[in-house]
């Protein structure tokens, strides 16, 4: 199947979503190993003597990485064009880390896997998401192009977690859990090249639109959007912590721990796709609302039982989903199709970087007060509402006078 012939409105509509969908399948297979590995990261680590600090030092520096290397991968992406190249070696770096903790006999090994795993996301995520940004626009708009193939990855997201707790429960060995991993691990890096083959050129896709050269700076709001995303992304404890902290205070068995995952998980396949699609009709104020929503998740997770623990990891996962698959919607639609791979570079950069800092330090007031490190999420989250809130209107104020 080729895309480099012209072709008319509604079956270029339907390649372009047969891209999107085969995106999806794909990142669905690569979600059940990486996500599969994540959900038990925490107790995990814990098993190989690491503290909380630690925890939330190593998975903040993990995101550090896969985030603040976008920074490098998005440029080069749009200085070559090559998408393609970079996208799969991005996924057979991660793949290839994910079966590979099933021999790690050290959370310094471990540690270095999981930084690993997040390279290779870091290397793959800004030209993937220029190939999604280019079929968004012809199957109706970038948040039903990113929260579609969001939703599809979640179900991978679901599986993962549930096949780990099933191992888990069945043997009790984190080794065959994670050796499991890398059967969709090698599906994901086989269906990489079968949309490889099928779709070589998919800026074909994209509606055509005048031609510009404009190679200057980005926008302000941009720069004021990655404000506020920072200050979220500084204040949501990433899953390995709040699972340290199930396992550490009997909230839940390791096995349920896995489950709450993919209750994690499927909130955020299903609120990526309804509001994904509330996103292009109602626009920008969709994630401030979700922002605000969002700052629930610390006082559930980290106060609650076992029933108040999975409404928080739904409310977590439900933000994960808007981090996911909105943000980078937003992100298409304040800058130039030739700068997006550098735009979602830079911005997953800063963004990183809060959410390395803001793991660290929430990991480090958990070993210290665990009252101080719920402050802290929440007062981040709601911190960044008005930040939001202003680049709303300025996107609106822009969209009138075009």
């Amino acid at each position: 199947m080729s895309t480099s012939l012209p072709l008319d409105d509604a079956r270029a509509r339907r390649h372009a979503l047969r891209f999107v969908l085969l995106i999806g399948v794909l990142s669905l297979f690569a979600d059940f190993a990486y996500e599969g590995a994540r959900s038990v990261l925490g107790p995990f680590l814990a098993t190989l003597g690491a503290t909380a600090t630690v925890v939330g030092v190593v998975t903040g520096f993990g995101e550090l990485a896969g985030y603040a290397l976008r920074l490098v991968s998005g440029r080069v992406a749009d200085m070559t064009g090559r998408y393609w190249p970079m996208t799969i070696a991005g996924y057979v770096v991660q793949m290839a880390a994910v079966p590979a903790l099933a021999f790690a006999g050290s959370w310094p090994a471990a540690a270095a896997l999981i930084v690993l795993e997040r390279v290779g996301k870091a290397i793959r995520n800004p030209p993937r998401d220029v190939m999604l940004a280019h079929a968004g626009r012809r199957i109706g708009g970038y948040g039903w192009a990113f929260g579609l193939h969001e939703a599809l990855d979640q179900i991978g997201a679901m599986a993962g977690p549930l096949v780990v707790g099933a191992v888990l429960a069945a043997r009790g060995s984190y080794s065959l859990a994670f050796a499991a991993l890398g059967v969709p691990a090698a599906i994901t890096v086989a269906l990489v090249i079968v949309t490889r083959i099928a779709y070589p050129r998919p800026q074909d896709l994209d509606i055509e639109e005048p031609a510009t050269h404009d190679q200057g700076s980005l926008p302000r709001v941009f720069y004021l959007y990655l404000a506020g995303a920072a200050l979220v992304a500084a204040g949501f404890a990433d899953y390995p912590l709040i699972a340290f902290h199930f396992a550490r205070e009997g909230v839940a068995s390791v096995e349920a721990i896995a489950v709450f995952y993919a209750v994690a998980m499927g909130a955020s396949g299903a609120g990526s796709l309804a509001f994904g699609r509330l996103y292009d009709r109602r626009g920008f104020g969709v994630i401030v609302v979700l922002t605000l929503a969002s700052a629930a998740f610390a006082p559930l997770v980290f106060l609650g039982g076992f029933w108040t623990a999975v409404a928080g990891v739904a409310v977590w996962g439900l933000a994960m989903g808007v981090h996911d698959s909105i943000i980078p919607a937003a992100v298409a639609t304040m800058v130039p199709p030739q700068r997006r791979a550098t735009a979602f570079g830079i911005f997953m950069a800063g963004y990183g970087i809060a959410w390395f800092a803001g793991s660290a330090l929430i990991g480090v007031l958990y070993d210290r007060s665990l009252a101080a490190a719920i402050a802290f999420c929440v007062v981040a989250e709601v911190a960044a509402v008005p930040i939001l809130v202003v680049v709303g209107r300025r996107l609106r104020a822009a969209a009138a006078a075009a």
